[in-house]
C-alpha cells in the first residue's frame, strides 16, 4: 500500500447500497468528500471558519475509476494525498481499498478551486502552509 499523508476508515451502512446490492455510485463521492475533510481538519484547517470569512473551496473536477465494488458491511480505507496545482488549486489523490486486503475499490483525482463571492482567489493560507 502507497503512503497517504492522512487514512480514514470506514465501513459500509445498509442505506448507502441500491437494488443490485452495491454501493450506489455518487455515495461514493461522500466518502470521498469526508476524507478530504477529514485530512484538512487533522491539519488544522476549519470549514466553517474558512466560509464564515467567505472563502469556499469548491469541486471542479472529479475523475473516478471504479475497480470493484462496496457491498453492505465491508470495511474499507480511504487514503488521500494533496497537491497544490499553481496558486489557485488544490488535487486531492485519493485511493478507496478494501480493508483485509487493500485491494482497490477505486481511484480518484478530485479538483478543487477557491472562491470568494463567487470569484477565484489563491490558495488560503491555511492550505498553503500545508506545503511549507
Amino acid at each position: 500500500m502507497q503512503e497517504y499523508r492522512h487514512k480514514v476508515e470506514m465501513s459500509v451502512r445498509d442505506y448507502e447500497c441500491d437494488l443490485q446490492g452495491i454501493v450506489n455510485n455518487a455515495v461514493y463521492q461522500n466518502y470521498l468528500e469526508h476524507a478530504r475533510h477529514e485530512l484538512l481538519r487533522s491539519e488544522g484547517i476549519d470549514f466553517v471558519k474558512l466560509h464564515e470569512s467567505g472563502v469556499d473551496p469548491v469541486l471542479i473536477k472529479a475523475e473516478i475509476e471504479y475497480k470493484f465494488s462496496l457491498r453492505s458491511t465491508d470495511k474499507f480505507l480511504i487514503g488521500t494525498n494533496i497537491l497544490l496545482d499553481g496558486n489557485v488549486r488544490a488535487i486531492f489523490k485519493q485511493d478507496i481499498l478494501f480493508h483485509s486486503n487493500h485491494k482497490p475499490v477505486l481511484f480518484a483525482v478530485m479538483t478543487t478551486l477557491f472562491v470568494k463571492k463567487g470569484r477565484p482567489i489563491r490558495l488560503p493560507d491555511e492550505f498553503t502552509r500545508i506545503f511549507s
